[in-house]
């Protein structure tokens, strides 16, 4: 097979951590020539200047969009990087663009692959999660050629958007392969490394929901007075870059001068799993709650809309809570009651049936034109 180019595309800590064991693999390999555009997020020093973690793992070919600035408008993000991205592909022209979730960085590259007739791989498509961030996944899936899931559900979704069920894979969440090696740091040198002196404690990480952002302040602030009022430890993780992280982030300025917390504007994915895998629960509005919690059985206490549908009504890690302070903390008194493993989205061997899957000359042939399958007529 003649080697071919695939570009990983990453906006965020949390999508490149479900990547990076997708594009070690293939750069691992002569048949193909990894190249990383790294945007988003990533860009933003707020936020921990996240692509200095891209960089330090020594892939060849990686390009940091630094023009590329992030505004709080949305719909501007996704023009600059359609047309940022536009150019460089131009320049690389790769086989394949392999983008992540729900991101609008993910959405640009879509567009851009679909646009220029490069095959796009999706990762993770076909899951539910209640907000805008919902449409956008789906709107991805459409422009995407090839589909890699995490379960058979998130399959029938596709299938009933009328995608070719010869386009979609299961193979689990690739970041489920990290967690499970033996590849991560002892829990007394992450500690060490982010200076947290704490025993025992809790993860607390709260995005905001662009479609309520004129809520986000009350919601915020009644989670940051339940944890508060706990008594107990926290490692605090800043929220995403979305509308509404600002006030976000003025909330968690209560935490300034308090013993019992450690904020944190990223950590390295590789450390956080370490800390999570040792800590007593996770709360707040993060997929890691619904997600990596599950595999490590940590205890999540999910609040408000943002994961809706995300996970298996009645999972057996998870509690569900409004943002009412009294149901948050009657929540925290009971997770010991929750502290269950769950392997629904992966087996830890996702990265070997990518692998499998892109080795093949066949998957090569794949048709840029799609059709819609009309499954119910």
């Amino acid at each position: 097979m003649k080697q071919k180019r695939v570009l990983f595309l990453t906006g965020t800590r949390a999508d490149y951590g479900k990547m990076k064991p997708l594009m070690r693999a293939l750069d691992d390999r002569q048949e193909f020539q990894v190249f990383i555009f790294v945007c988003g997020m990533h860009l933003s020093e707020t936020f921990g200047g996240t692509f200095t973690e891209v960089l330090k793992d020594g892939y060849e070919n990686v390009h940091i969009a630094y023009g590329l600035l992030q505004t709080q408008n949305a719909s501007v993000n996704v023009g600059n990087t359609i047309a940022y991205l536009s150019g460089y592909v131009e320049h690389v022209r790769p086989d394949m663009i392999v983008v992540h979730g729900d991101r609008m960085e993910a959405l640009a590259g879509a567009v851009v692959g679909a646009l220029h007739n490069i095959l796009v791989a999706h990762i993770e498509g076909g899951e539910l999660s209640g907000t805008i961030d919902e449409s956008i996944r789906h709107a991805i899936s459409k422009f995407a050629h090839i589909h890699f899931v995490c379960t058979k559900e998130a399959q029938a979704r596709l299938i009933q958007l009328g995608e070719e069920p010869d386009r979609i894979y299961v193979i689990g969440s690739p970041d489920i392969d990290v967690m499970m090696s033996d590849r991560l740091p002892s829990v007394g040198r992450a500690k060490e490394r982010y200076d947290i002196r704490f025993e025992r404690y809790g993860i607390l990480m709260y995005h905001p929901v662009t479609t309520e952002y004129d809520r986000v302040g009350i919601y915020c602030r009644t989670v940051v007075d339940a944890v508060i009022g706990s008594g107990r430890n926290y490692i605090v993780v800043f929220p995403n870059n979305d509308l509404g992280s600002e006030v976000i982030l003025n909330e968690y300025r209560r935490f300034n001068g308090n013993q019992r917390f450690r904020v944190f504007s990223s950590l390295r994915f590789e450390y956080f799993l370490t800390l999570l895998k040792h800590a007593d629960f996770i709360i707040g509005n993060s997929s890691a709650g619904i997600r990596e919690a599950g595999i490590y059985g940590i205890p999540a206490i999910d609040i408000g809309s943002r994961q809706s549908g995300r996970y298996i009504p009645g999972a057996a890690n998870i509690q569900h809570v409004g943002e009412e302070e009294e149901a948050i903390r009657t929540a925290l008194m009971r997770i010991d009651e929750y502290r269950t493993a769950s392997f629904t989205f992966g087996d830890g061997k996702s990265t070997e049936k990518f692998l499998g899957i892109v080795r093949e000359p066949a998957f090569w042939n794949i048709k840029i034109q799609k059709r819609f399958v009309d499954h119910a007529i």
